[in-house]
């Protein structure tokens, strides 16, 4: 591993040294562009068409190994461009380049780009028989997008990008922390939302989770039941907070129990059998090594069970379709770990399996090293969020890999250097009530992530891109930024709602309407 990454940099690096690329060149003159282990398939100027500006759209492929094919795709404004490069991330196994997600950053003036990974096809079975395109989807893909963009930035604007930032969420996150660890000198700000960077063992709480409802049939929560469970879990937790908003600010400080709902006579959509009883608490739980006792990930957290792409989309199974989570634990145990198309997920050993699994694939796709030294060094800033109704991807793991580089890089304090000062200077997490994965649920889950609002703005308190483009530029962190969603209680009333700062929540001051932000004030609890 350690002589294949050397070769990669050296490879990746003689990129930067093909050609002088000071002369600017026409769009379609970019198809003929030379770069090391890259070819451009097209290069096309594109008429601006509803809300997408004129661009030039560059298709390319980089084929860094000898089983390497890494597609990418770059959009150039033809005019208007703001100097800087906005990276797309992906979500779940990739497979194909993300054009939709790049309009986005090109209405705001950036030059965009995103890539497939390194392969085709929503699952894993591209990796059995192929670890280069393994490695190629852990960080490969990305890093060679960036490089490779940059070098044809230059040759269609005659200059670098002045500023360069990724923005990904999910296996994005991933790939997001993944360069702030691996390539410190790629990005000057990054935003990982929701990430998968403990890859290995966040399959494994599929897993867990799959096991916990099917290893007895008695044991499958209904879809039917679960706004009940969130109905019993936000009654006993909503006060938290000092109001009463059908949310849960901090699901740490509840600590609520499936028991409370189970049915005392005939079975109903609204109580719990015993058996469901025991899987929803394995679920919030999370998965253990049967051995050692120690826990492998965290679970999830209640509050959102009947939110829309919440337990249903992921966790919990329905007629005729399975959760998302099912789908991601066989794929990578039967096709990445044991390149197995017959592998059974109900014979997994949650002690040597997920070692293996941790020793085969995990130095490859886990995102969880907490040096970030040299990102910090290099002036490097980092924006992370996490949806508090998330069910593909446990928030409380986004607490602990934050806490994790704190520890980290509290052991370098020195008076004398960088190290001394607080991780807040250069990295921030961001935790949001009622809001699943990357987007969607309940809450005020409306705050730029994904494009879902309009970007013209740029307002650096409701869009993530815009506070971390001023945090970059002028130096000014954000200490809160502004949700916007429905009352969780009555649909037709909107609610904005102050998204603090970790370790800060939002708790309401007493007076003031409890839809309006200026009603809370973020506080340490």
């Amino acid at each position: 591993m350690q002589n294949r990454y050397m070769n990669f940099l050296f490879f990746a690096g003689a990129a930067l040294f093909v050609a002088p690329l000071s002369a600017q060149q026409t769009c379609e003159s970019l198809a003929g562009l030379k770069l090391a282990h890259t070819s451009i398939a097209s290069a096309v100027s594109v008429a601006a068409a509803g809300n997408i500006p004129a661009h030039c759209a560059v298709k390319a492929s980089a084929h860094p190994t000898s089983d390497s094919d890494i597609k990418f795709e770059l959009w150039l404004p033809a005019a208007g461009w703001n100097g800087k490069y906005e990276q797309v991330g992906n979500g779940g196994w990739a497979g194909n380049v993300p054009v939709a997600a790049l309009a986005e950053p090109l209405r705001r003036g950036f030059a965009a780009a995103g890539t497939d990974d390194g392969h085709t096809g929503g699952t894993a079975e591209w990796a059995m028989g192929h670890p280069e395109k393994l490695v190629d989807f852990g960080y490969r893909a990305v890093h060679e997008t960036r490089v490779q963009s940059g070098l044809v930035i230059q040759a269609f604007y005659g200059k670098e990008a002045s500023r360069n930032y990724f923005v990904g969420c999910s296996d994005g996150g991933r790939e997001a922390l993944m360069e702030a660890q691996r390539f410190a000198d790629d990005f000057d700000g990054i935003i990982a939302g929701a990430p998968a960077n403990n890859w290995t063992h966040t399959i494994a709480g599929h897993l867990w989770d799959e096991r916990a409802l099917l290893d007895d049939p008695l044991g499958t929560v209904p879809v039917a039941k679960l706004p009940a469970v969130q109905k019993a879990a936000v009654a006993q937790c909503d006060l938290l907070d000092g109001v009463k908003d059908g949310l849960i600010e901090d699901p740490r400080a509840c600590h609520f129990d499936p028991g409370t709902i189970v049915c005392k006579g005939a079975d109903g959509p609204d109580c719990l059998t015993m058996p469901q009883v025991t899987a929803m608490r394995k679920i919030y739980a999370g998965p253990k090594n049967p051995r050692t006792g120690v826990q492998i990930h965290p679970g999830f957290s209640p509050g959102a069970e009947g939110f829309p792409d919440t337990w249903a989309a992921w966790i919990v199974p329905a007629a005729q379709r399975a959760p998302a989570q099912f789908g991601f634990g066989n794929t990578f145990y039967g096709q990445a770990v044991y390149e197995d198309p017959k592998w059974d997920f109900r014979k997994l050993d949650f002690d040597k399996d997920v070692a293996y699994a941790d020793e085969k694939a995990g130095p490859v796709l886990n995102s969880s090293s907490p040096d970030l030294r040299s990102f910090r060094a290099r002036g490097g800033k980092l924006i992370q969020y996490h949806g508090w109704g998330d069910t593909a991807i446990p928030p409380q793991n986004s607490i602990d890999y934050y806490e994790l580089v704190k520890q980290f890089m509290g052991k370098f304090m020195d008076a004398r250097s960088d190290a001394a000062k607080p991780v807040d200077d250069f990295y921030r997490l961001f935790l949001v009530p009622g809001m699943g994965h990357c987007r969607g649920g309940g809450g005020p889950n409306v705050f730029g992530n994904g494009g879902t609002v309009a970007g013209a703005t740029m307002d650096p308190e409701r869009d993530l891109v815009a506070a971390l483009d001023r945090w970059v530029e002028k130096g000014v962190a954000p200490d809160h930024l502004t949700g916007t969603g429905k009352d969780a209680l009555d649909a037709a009333k909107t609610l904005t709602r102050p998204l603090c700062v970790y370790p800060k929540v939002a708790h309401y001051k007493g007076s003031g309407d409890t839809n309006d932000a200026a009603s809370f004030s973020c506080v340490v609890q």
